[in-house]
Order: structure tokens, then C-alpha cells, then sequence
């Protein structure tokens, strides 16, 4: 018996990642490149991305440092056809790049609304939008994934309802864009992970304490374990996959 689409081999592929200067978006551009794939690794802090686009090339990998700060318009609009120009057309899109608001809702600045919605919600809808058309218009086959959180379907009254609701949001972004093109074989999923071991979690660690240790399994996820999911959704293994968000939290809450 043979399955011929399971490969996790991304020779010839191109990929935006959003958010790659640190956390799960290095993360993500690293586990891409060591499979092939040309990955153009984005973010506003352009050091932290030189750095890891070193390390990249010193695993044998290929990819480029673009500086992208996704609350401009101007910039998502850009960013595909200079990407393109530099490691060919993109065909994978990771939108991952995301902030925290940490705040009560009537507590919130004006300003920290609109960085929230705009780095969490609009970019992710916007760049999506950018990567799809000129693969539509080539008839080339592409994958989104979006990366949500456990937040979009379960809040504690405890501060971030603005990040829960752009992250809920962003799970409604994925299921009608997968609806519009589908035809055009443009598969848009998502992941929504709980609460991993990242640099934003640090912080929140920093100021409510170890919470983990009230989870079952008494840790905190890693993002190496979150590999595997996001190889099945950018390849051929999930050819008939659209529409979804896989749910990685490590049984650390309620359904």
C-alpha cells in the first residue's frame, strides 16, 4: 500500500513567514527551510531576523531577512511581489505575526486597539488577500496557515479580551477564505496552540507566575511540537484540507 501524498519535502516551495524574529514565527521559518522550502522570514526587527536567517544558511537552508511591519497596508502590499523578486513566488503563507494586549477591556488605549487589531486581525486578512491573487491569476496551488490561539474559543475574564476576540476572528478569516478559494486550490487552515514556551510568554509568566503547573501534564508546550502539524497543513498530505484549525494545547484546558 502506498500514500502519495504524504511528503514533507518542500523543494521548489516559497514561504512567507510573518512574525519570524522570534518565538513560534522562528521557529516556523526554521522547521520550513530544513525542508526545503526558500523562506522569506519577516518582521519589524530586522536584526533579530539577520540572525536567524544566519542560522538558517548554517543548516544548509535557503532564505532572506525583510524588514515587514504588518500594521502598514502599504508594506503587506509590497512585501509578495519583493519576496518574489528575491526567492521566486511565494505559494506558503504563515501568518503568525501577533501581539498581546494583557489589559482589561476599559483600560485598553485607543492606540493598543488599533496595533492589536491591526497586527492580529486586518494584517492577516490583508497579506492573505496579496499572496492569493497572483497565484490565482498563474493558477498555482498555494497554503495559508493562519496561527490563532486556544484564546479565540476560551477566555477567563482575566485580561486579553482583545487578543481572544482578533484571535476568534482570525479562525472566521480562515474558514471563508477557504470557502472563496477553494476552487483555485488555495488551501487556508489554521492552528490555534495553547500556551508554549515563546518570548510572549515569558512575559505573562513574569507577571501572573508559573501557571502551568495547574495543567495537567504540569508544563508549558514546546514549539518543536507543534512541527509536525504545521508540515501536514503546507504539504501534500493535506491536499483535501481547508477550512480547519487543529487545536494544539496539550490537554491543558476545556472544550
Amino acid at each position: 500500500m502506498t500514500t502519495p501524498n504524504f511528503s514533507i519535502d518542500l523543494s521548489g516551495r516559497t514561504a512567507i513567514v510573518t512574525g519570524a524574529s522570534a518565538g513560534l514565527g522562528s521557529r516556523f521559518a526554521k522547521i520550513l527551510a530544513a525542508c526545503g522550502a526558500k523562506v522569506a522570514c519577516t518582521a519589524r526587527r530586522k536584526d533579530k531576523l539577520d540572525a536567524l536567517v544566519g542560522e538558517i544558511r548554517a543548516d544548509g537552508g535557503e532564505a532572506e531577512a525583510f524588514a515587514l511591519d504588518v500594521r502598514d497596508a502599504e508594506q503587506l502590499q509590497a512585501i509578495v511581489p519583493t519576496v518574489t523578486e528575491a526567492l521566486g513566488q511565494p505559494d506558503i503563507l504563515v501568518n503568525n505575526a501577533g501581539i498581546v494586549d494583557a489589559e482589561r477591556a476599559t483600560k485598553m488605549s485607543l492606540e493598543l486597539v488599533d496595533d492589536v487589531f491591526d497586527t492580529n486581525l486586518r494584517s492577516a486578512f490583508i497579506l492573505s488577500n496579496e499572496f492569493a491573487r497572483p497565484l490565482i491569476e498563474q493558477k498555482m496551488p498555494g497554503r495559508i496557515v493562519n496561527i490563532s490561539s486556544i484564546a479565540a474559543s476560551r477566555y477567563d475574564g482575566n485580561g486579553a479580551a482583545l487578543y481572544s476576540t482578533t484571535k476568534a476572528g482570525l479562525v472566521r478569516v480562515t474558514e471563508t477564505l477557504a470557502v472563496e478559494w477553494a476552487k483555485f486550490h488555495i488551501n487556508v487552515n489554521g492552528i490555534a496552540p495553547g500556551a508554549f514556551a515563546t518570548d510572549m510568554m515569558d512575559g505573562m509568566l513574569e507577571r501572573s507566575g508559573d501557571f502551568s503547573v495547574h495543567f495537567p501534564r504540569k508544563r508549558l508546550g514546546q514549539p518543536e511540537q507543534m512541527d509536525s502539524t504545521l508540515l501536514f497543513l503546507v504539504s501534500p498530505s493535506s491536499d483535501a484540507v481547508t477550512g480547519t484549525v487543529i487545536k494544539i494545547d496539550d490537554g491543558q484546558g476545556s472544550r
